[in-house]
């Protein structure tokens, strides 16, 4: 039986098991609550005052990539995964949110987005393990209905394997949602890797500075036009070089920690010192630390964003 007073309780004081309560509740009994949710939600500009952009990503679980670190299901419990998104949308310094159009609903109906910039992930296609890996086709968002969402943007993935010929369809279709964003005068953030398929037909990143140079060469270049696009790019070794070859704002892909944290927050500590390099995308490494202290691990990223060397080391500890 569905507890009606759950639905006036704030979304940071719900558990796990009455957010997903709520949530459910709403989609079955008032299904237009989710357009109105978003249509009455208050944007913001894409960058503030501090000049930089901190975003939360959640899009995992839509590549059927749920895995952190050696846990293969960590990002599959729903209830768990948004209550970790609503106590980092809360802390100081973060911007808002990525997330694939079921997350961000989700988050509208708890009423979190208000005042943040919401980017819609647009590719999900290419799911992680699957043969078909590199056709990254676009299943979500598309530059009209985030638009009609009122989101301040799109997200794409594009995986630059040179012996796959999905990789050419797939640089095609981003390009034309480079251009049908940058019509609506929305952000498009390309997310480029240099990939390959082993032997054992895993598709693998490669995270050397020259495959990456050439893969930033490629996404910069993509669309009629590059005045709203932005990158997101892993900090590899070298990525002075990296960077040096666009002038287009980027941001740095939090990626999986792995069992170093610390060595993760030191390599978002060097890359934020680069002029083009104007803040982070993070999901894994902050919504489910080793330590389970969501809330530090925000507020050590948000002090590097910040560039607030001191509390970053303090939060990092």
């Amino acid at each position: 039986m569905f507890d009606p007073e759950i639905l006036q309780k704030p979304a940071a004081e719900l558990s796990a098991r009455e957010i997903v309560a709520r949530v459910t509740h709403t989609r079955a009994a008032s299904p237009g609550a989710i357009t109105a949710s978003l249509a009455s939600r208050a944007r913001r500009p894409l960058l503030g005052e501090k000049g930089s952009l901190f975003l939360v990503a959640a899009d995992h679980p839509a590549r059927g990539a749920n895995r952190v670190g050696e846990d293969a299901m960590a990002m599959a419990d729903r209830g768990g995964l948004l209550r970790r998104l609503v106590l980092s949308l809360e802390r100081p310094g973060v911007d808002g949110l990525l997330g694939s159009p079921d997350i961000i609903e989700d988050l509208a109906l708890l009423g979190v987005l208000g005042g943040k910039v919401v980017v819609g992930s647009m590719n999900r296609g290419g799911l992680s393990g699957a043969s078909f890996e590199l056709d990254d086709r676009f299943t979500g968002y598309t530059a009209k209905s985030i638009a009609g969402s009122n989101l301040d943007g799109g997200k794409m993935l594009l995986r630059i394997a040179d012996g796959e010929p999905e990789t050419a369809r797939t640089i095609e279709a981003c390009a034309k949602a480079v251009g049908e964003l940058a019509e609506r005068g929305l952000m498009a953030m390309v997310e480029p890797f240099a990939s390959r398929r082993d032997d054992d037909g895993r598709v693998r990143n490669i995270y050397e500075p020259e495959p990456v140079i050439r893969a930033v060469g490629v996404s910069s270049a993509l669309g009629e036009t590059s005045a709203y696009t932005w990158l997101k790019l892993p900090v590899v070794d070298g990525m002075e070089r990296v960077m040096a070859a666009t002038t287009l704002p980027t941001l740095l892909l939090g990626g999986d920690p792995g069992p170093d944290a610390e060595e993760t927050f030191s390599g978002w500590r060097k890359a934020m010192g680069i002029p083009q390099v104007r803040g982070l995308v993070a999901g894994r490494s902050l919504l489910f630390p080793q330590d389970g202290d969501v809330a530090s691990a925000v507020d050590a990223a948000a002090a590097i964003v910040a560039n607030r060397p001191e509390l970053a080391r303090k939060a990092a500890r």
